[in-house]
This record gives C-alpha cells, structure tokens and sequence, in this order.
C-alpha cells in the first residue's frame, strides 16, 4: 500500500514537472522573460498591450454599481490581512526554530506581478495586486499551518477532506496507534522534500 502512494506521488512530482515547463513555453509564445522576480516584453508586445489598455473613465463607465459598491468591503479586509501576515510570520519566526522546522519563504507565495501588464489600468493593476497578496498570503499562512500540524498531530483526518495541503501525504494513518508512536519523530523532523 505504501508503494502505491509513493507511486502516486512521484506521478504527481513528475506531472507538476510538465506544468512548469508548459508555463515557461508559454512565456515565449507571449513574448516575455523574467529576470530578477521582473517581468519584460518585448517592445511590440508592450505596444499591443498598450492599445488593448481601457482607460480608468472606460472602466468605471462600463462597471455595474454593486461591484464599485461592494469594493470598500472587500478592501477593508486589508488590515486583518496585514495583521495576520504579520503575526504568523512572527510565529514562524520565533517558533520553527524551537521546533526544528524549516521556515517558509514568504516570496515563494505572496508573488505581485500582474502590474507589469500594460493592458490594465491603473484599478485593474491595483486590483490584481490586492488579489494577489491577498491569495498568495492564504498560502503562505496555509503552508505554515501545515508545517505546524505536521510536527504537533502529522494524523491523517477519518473523513474526506476536501482540499489537502502538500504536507498530508506525509501523515500517519487515522486510527494506526502502534504506527504513530513508532514513526512521530520520523515525521515530525522529515522535510527532506523541501531541499
């Protein structure tokens, strides 16, 4: 059984492989290339990009009024945002290395690159930055909670669960007591995935 998994894990390692390498494919189909977390186009397609750009008086004539309405709500959600990054970048800070945890590198997940497109205005620009931070911070806190979880209760859950993060495949198995009290160090301390 265990063979199975790991099986199914490598075909997953193997298939994230292939993505990457469609999505630098595309990179050339679209005329860019990223140096230092930077992203540049060729002068033609900045010039396309340009003229494909609706103005912000374009923009706002064109929008619904309960999405324009509705914005202050969602930009409000800024601050908790702002404190929670703050927050659980401390814990990681102050804890992981009391626990033998590697850290999460934050910029591996809060990635803000859309702005470098010239067909967006300046709302949509602001927008796509807000999203993401916004998504790319559920990640990274969600990453730190696996890794949390993974040393203090690295159990599998009895029910399904809708939407596992990257850390599970490593539990133990719901209801196996003579697994768990044989291998929790071993899982507690194996992050040889991440080197």
């Amino acid at each position: 059984m265990e063979d199975t998994i790991q099986n199914i894990l490598n075909k997953i390692k193997e298939l994230e492989g292939q993505l990457q390498q469609e999505i630098e494919t595309r990179q050339e189909k679209f005329y860019y290339h990223i140096k230092r977390k930077r992203v540049y186009f060729e002068k033609q397609v900045r010039e396309q990009h340009k003229l494909l750009m609706k103005t912000i008086y374009r923009y706002l004539h064109d929008a619904r009024i309960m999405p324009v309405v509705t914005a202050p709500v969602i930009y409000s959600l800024i601050i908790p945002a702002v404190l929670m990054d703050m927050m659980v970048s401390a814990y990681q800070a102050i804890c992981f290395p009391v626990y033998g945890v590697p850290k999460v590198k934050r910029s591996d997940y809060i990635v803000i690159d859309r702005h470098y497109l010239r067909y967006l205005n300046g709302i949509e620009k602001f927008n796509c930055m807000y999203c993401g931070y916004f998504n790319g911070l559920v990640a990274y806190v969600r990453e730190i909670a696996a890794r949390t979880e993974q040393h203090w209760c690295p159990i599998k859950h009895a029910r399904k669960v809708k939407d596992l993060h990257n850390r599970y495949k490593y539990f133990l198995d719901y209801g196996d007591g003579n697994s768990y009290r044989e291998h929790i160090e071993k899982v507690r301390r194996d992050y040889s995935d991440l080197e």
